[in-house]
């Protein structure tokens, strides 16, 4: 990786990429897994997460506001970063990390520290250097990326957990020897997309300090809990993403496939906004009538079938 020709760097992210080149692979792959794990959790919503190829803003004008769907790629984009570092270091991938030595608590009875816990704070600390450079402006935009900039590490930190493996004779658990691991990614996507769906609507104050004037976000209803640092927060609403829109980045719903049997957002009357939607066959071959043979092997026959594909109007 040059880090001159990656575009898109500020001046602080380049200093970075100079002296950590090494990892800026895992910071890239983070990336790209934040944004894959965003298209998942929002495969059947009007706004799918989608990308602008060849764009330097990958999503286009959807994350110049500051609505909720801002809030959730800038949660699980830093918990990307964070977890693809965690990893990459684990797996021995970088000479400047490794695994995590700083076990947390003492082994219990019958078993004992062993294998590579991985190193979520350092993964957790390149995020932060990495992702929350550009956010460093004394406006409410800054203070938002930032917050949940933050709520998407800490998602990583608060699901990490014990693996453990049994030794001794026979398979017995005489011993068993245990490490600190993450989760699968889409727990974290699971977890970031139900912050999502509660996500804490927030109000723009302005304050003079010395350094001059200074925005920050207070909670729009006093009667709600106030978000704590692992809820995600906005304070602009979104556009519905019926229409085409190229100022909000909207791509609109028009042919997107829709579930017919659903009334959910996903069902056709809300994923094409009362529209209506058109309905066409489409003949599939798949595998069918397996049957396995000893020893070993499967055997399979194609058959066509034909399934009915609901796309809006």
């Amino acid at each position: 990786i040059l880090c001159g020709s990656i575009p898109g760097l500020v001046p602080k992210q380049l200093r970075f990429c100079r002296n950590y080149i090494e990892i800026m692979p895992s910071v890239a792959e983070g990336v790209k897994l934040g944004i894959q794990e965003c298209q998942h959790q929002f495969r059947g919503r009007r706004w799918n997460c989608t990308t602008i190829h060849d764009s330097l803003a990958i999503f286009g004008p959807v994350l110049d506001k500051a609505t909720r769907e801002s809030a959730f790629v800038h949660a699980i984009a830093s918990a990307g970063v964070a977890f693809a570092v965690t990893r990459s270091c684990a797996e021995g991938t970088s000479t400047i990390c490794g695994c995590d030595s700083h076990h947390k608590g003492p082994p219990g009875d019958g078993w004992k520290w062993g294998g590579c816990s991985e190193d979520a704070d350092f993964g957790v600390l390149v995020s932060r250097e990495f992702a929350d450079a550009r956010e460093n402006r004394p406006d409410a935009r800054s203070a938002m990326n930032r917050h949940n900039n933050e709520a998407g590490r800490t998602t990583i930190l608060d699901h990490m957990h014990l693996k453990c493996k049994c030794h001794g004779l026979s398979g017995s658990c005489e011993v068993k020897t245990c490490w600190w691991a993450q989760p699968d990614f889409r727990a974290i996507g699971d977890y970031l997309k139900d912050k999502y769906d509660s996500a804490s609507e927030m109000v723009v104050e302005k304050h003079r300090e010395s350094r001059g004037w200074v925005e920050t976000l207070r909670a729009k209803y006093a009667l709600f809990k106030p978000p704590t640092e692992r809820d995600l927060v906005y304070y602009e609403n979104s556009p519905n993403f019926c229409e085409p829109n190229p100022e909000t980045g909207s791509f609109g719903t028009r042919d997107r496939t829709c579930n017919v049997t659903s009334h959910g957002i996903d069902g056709c009357d809300l994923l094409c906004c009362g529209r209506g939607h058109n309905t066409r066959t489409e003949k599939r071959k798949e595998k069918c009538h397996c049957i396995f043979h000893w020893c070993c092997y499967v055997s399979c026959q194609e058959c066509t079938r034909v399934y009915d594909v609901h796309t809006c109007k």
